[in-house]
């Protein structure tokens, strides 16, 4: 038996691109499903929530800007890098009770979902845009446009997938979000985090904050 003292990750929140603690300076445990501990989190704070907002405002303007392409480009480069760390997503849904099958089924959809919009995100002003009669001489368009900062939050049934699918098509428009982790297994949202730090996604388009919904 080792002697030795296991040290435990602490996940931070991820705000306007860098790693803070919680302003608050809480965390709490999260447990595996046999009950151990296995990680500690940061526990967010209604302060933590406006510094991501602000973050998003300073993002907006150089994100929505964008060209559709770049932005489909950075899509499919986050699906890349989900791509090489796939045997450690699986393993950290396995940690809170999915079963290999289950958690290799979600790594993989939360990959393609990434390549089907990377796919979109120069292609849906086209489709959902319009040319409109008018009366006169003039011509009259009808397009997309960013909304501007979304807040949203995490499916509980599937951290991963449900996390992508809701931060994906925000991105793809150009809008910039504030998510909410999902409470059942609110650290592979951070560790999504550390892919979206390395794959050309702008400080401040995502931001990722783990704690208690009614906080």
């Amino acid at each position: 038996m080792s002697n030795r003292l296991t040290v435990a990750k602490t996940y931070k929140l991820y705000i306007g691109g860098k790693f803070p603690r919680s302003e608050s300076g809480r965390a709490y445990a999260v447990k595996n499903a046999k009950g151990e501990n296995i990680c500690q989190l940061s526990r967010a704070s209604r302060k933590d929530f406006r510094e991501a907002v602000v973050s998003c405002r300073k993002a907006i303007p150089g994100w929505a800007s964008r060209a559709a392409f770049n932005r489909s480009q950075i899509l499919y480069r986050i699906a890349e890098m989900l791509e090489s760390r796939k045997e450690q997503f699986i393993y950290e849904l396995q940690q809170t009770g999915s079963s290999k099958a289950e958690a290799n089924k979600e790594v993989e959809y939360s990959i393609d979902r990434l390549v089907y919009y990377a796919g979109w995100a120069d292609k849906y002003t086209q489709v959902f845009g319009s040319v409109n009669p008018v009366a006169t001489s003039h011509f009259n368009f009808s397009m997309p446009e960013p909304m501007g900062i979304i807040a949203a939050m995490a499916s509980e049934k599937y951290p991963l997938l449900g996390l992508i699918s809701v931060i994906a098509p925000i991105i793809t428009g150009g809008n910039s979000c504030v998510v909410l982790a999902s409470s059942i297994n609110p650290f592979i949202s951070i560790s999504f985090a550390e892919v979206l730090n390395s794959s050309d996604v702008p400080g401040g388009v995502v931001n990722i904050l783990t704690g208690y919904r009614d906080e």
